[in-house]
């Protein structure tokens, strides 16, 4: 069975393990703040070795946070542009 695969959180066959930098790259935020979201807790990592890993299922679960979050926020503006 392959490693490989489409690398996209809930995409199924994707990695086991992301490096800060690719799963940065994965949720489109820098580094700084991939390290500031590690730090926090807010999303769970581990270390092998010198390597801090980030688990694929940690980063479908921080997705999952967000959208519980904002949905239980509420409706917005229907339309905020006005048009």
């Amino acid at each position: 069975m392959s490693a490989g695969g489409s690398g996209a959180p809930g995409g199924g066959a994707g990695k086991l393990l992301y490096s800060v930098e690719e799963a940065a790259d994965l949720l489109a935020v820098s580094r700084t703040f991939m390290f500031c979201l590690l730090a926090t807790g807010e999303i769970e990592s581990i270390k092998i070795g010198r390597l801090r890993k980030i688990p694929h299922d940690a980063l479908d679960s921080y997705i999952g946070r967000l959208r519980a979050e904002h949905s239980s926020a509420g409706p917005g503006p229907a339309n905020p542009r006005g048009a």
